[in-house]
C-alpha cells in the first residue's frame, strides 16, 4: 500500500501525521511512503529525515493525494483539500463531524473511506483521541492561568495565590481524560479545583486518586449553576464520541459569573459545551462575552507541536499500520477499534453519533461492507 502525509493546512497548526520513525515503520512492513515537502517542518521533522529512513518527498499536495490508497493526518480535511478527496482513499485522522457538515458532505459525496481518531473505541477507552485529551487538559490550565491576567480582560489573579491571599477557583465539567489533566495541572498550581461529572464512578475514582486536592459534584443544574457563579477558571471538556457537545454553559450562566473569569472550551472540535464558544486561532484566541474571557482553540495541542506529535503518531501508528497491512476491508473485522473509528464508508454514514447530529441515515459497517 501507498501512505502518505501532507501538510496541515489549518491556521497554525503545525503537527504532521507520519513522523520520520512512522515512515520507517510504515516502509519496514513492505508499505511505500509519500511525504508533502515540509509536511513535518513545524514539529521539528525535517525532510532529509524522511529520505533517510526511505520514504519519498512529493512536491505537492494534490500528488500526494492522488497517489496515495491511505492518507495519515492530524486535522481535518479543508474546503481547499474537499476536490481532492476520491473514491477508494481511505482518509485516517481526527475529522470531528459533527460540527462540521461540510467536510461530511464532500467525504460522502467522493466515497472516501473515513476512519476518524475520536471514535476510534478500544476496551471502553478512546485510545487515538486520549494523548490529545492528556495535552489539551494540561493546556487548558495553563492558557487559563494567563488569560486570566489582567492584561488580557481577566480578573487579574494568581491561581495558586500567595500567603494571606485567597487561591483561584477553577472548575472542571467533564471528569473524563482531559479534565482529568485539567485537574492535575491546577492541583499543581495551587488552586482550588472542582469537577463535574454525572458519572459517579467517575467522580468516586477521582475522589480517590486526588483526595482532598478536588471537590467533586454530580452534573446537575444547581451544582452547575453554583459552581460556575463561584468560578475564576471554567475548563469544558464534555464529550460524546463522534456526536455534538452538550451545552452545559449557558449565555445565562455567564451572566452570574465574575467579571473576568476565563472560560476554556476544550470541546469546542465538537461545537463547544459553552452556548457562547466561537472557533478562535492560536494567534487570535479569545474574545469576551458577557464579561467572560472565552478561549476557544480548536486545534489547541498544535501549540505545542513537537510534543502533540509524537504522542499522537504513538497511538495511531499501530492501527495504521493493520489497515495498511490487511486493508480497510479486513481490518475493520479483525481489530473493533477501527471499525468504531469508521465514519463514513463509501458515501454511506457508518457511525450512529455523527448520523444524528447531522440528519444522515445510519448505516451498520458491517451491512455495507456485506
Amino acid at each position: 500500500m501507498i501512505v502518505g502525509t501532507v501538510r496541515e493546512r489549518k491556521h497554525h497548526e503545525y503537527r504532521v501525521g507520519i513522523t520520520p520513525d512512522n515512515a520507517l515503520e510504515y516502509i519496514k512492513a513492505g508499505h511505500t511512503v509519500y511525504i508533502e515537502k515540509g509536511a513535518g517542518v513545524g514539529a521539528g521533522f525535517l525532510d532529509e529525515e524522511y529520505v533517510e529512513v526511505g520514504a519519498k518527498i512529493i512536491p505537492t499536495m494534490e500528488e500526494v493525494y492522488g497517489s496515495v490508497d491511505m492518507l495519515v493526518k492530524v486535522k481535518e480535511p479543508l474546503p481547499e483539500e474537499y476536490p481532492l478527496l476520491r473514491e477508494g482513499l481511505i482518509l485516517y485522522t481526527y475529522l470531528h463531524l459533527a460540527a462540521d457538515k461540510p467536510q461530511a458532505d464532500a467525504i460522502a459525496k467522493a466515497g472516501t473511506k473515513a476512519v476518524a481518531y475520536e471514535t476510534m473505541e478500544d476496551k471502553g477507552g478512546l485510545p487515538c483521541l486520549r494523548p490529545m485529551s492528556e495535552i489539551a487538559g494540561r493546556l487548558s490550565i495553563q492558557e487559563g492561568a494567563k488569560y486570566i491576567e489582567s492584561s488580557y480582560g481577566g480578573r487579574g489573579i494568581l491561581l495558586g495565590g500567595v500567603p494571606g491571599v485567597e487561591r483561584g477557583e477553577v472548575v472542571i465539567i467533564g471528569g473524563g481524560i482531559a479534565g482529568t489533566y485539567a485537574a492535575k495541572a491546577a492541583i499543581g498550581m495551587g488552586a482550588q479545583v472542582t469537577v463535574i461529572d454525572i458519572n459517579l464512578q467517575r467522580l468516586q475514582y477521582l475522589d480517590d486518586i486526588f483526595g482532598a486536592g478536588v471537590t467533586t459534584l454530580y452534573a446537575s443544574e444547581k451544582n452547575i449553576s453554583r459552581a460556575l457563579a463561584k468560578a475564576d477558571l471554567v475548563v469544558g471538556t464534555v464529550l460524546i464520541p463522534g456526536g455534538s457537545a452538550p451545552k452545559l454553559v449557558r449565555k445565562e450562566h455567564l451572566k452570574n459569573m465574575k467579571k473576568g473569569a476565563v472560560m476554556v472550551d476544550v470541546a469546542i472540535d465538537q461545537g463547544g459545551c459553552c452556548e457562547t464558544s466561537q472557533v478562535t486561532y492560536h494567534d487570535d484566541p479569545v474574545f469576551i462575552e458577557e464579561g467572560v474571557v472565552h478561549y476557544c482553540v480548536g486545534n489547541m495541542p498544535g501549540a505545542v507541536p513537537r510534543t502533540s506529535t509524537i504522542a499522537l503518531t504513538n497511538a495511531t501508528l499501530s492501527y495504521g499500520l493493520q489497515i495498511a497491512n490487511l486493508g480497510l476491508e479486513e481490518a475493520v473485522k479483525v481489530n473493533s477499534a477501527i471499525a468504531t473509528g469508521v465514519n463514513f464508508y463509501e458515501g454511506k454514514c457508518t457511525n450512529k453519533n455523527v448520523a444524528k447530529a447531522l440528519g444522515y441515515t445510519y448505516n451498520e459497517l458491517a451491512d455495507v461492507l456485506n
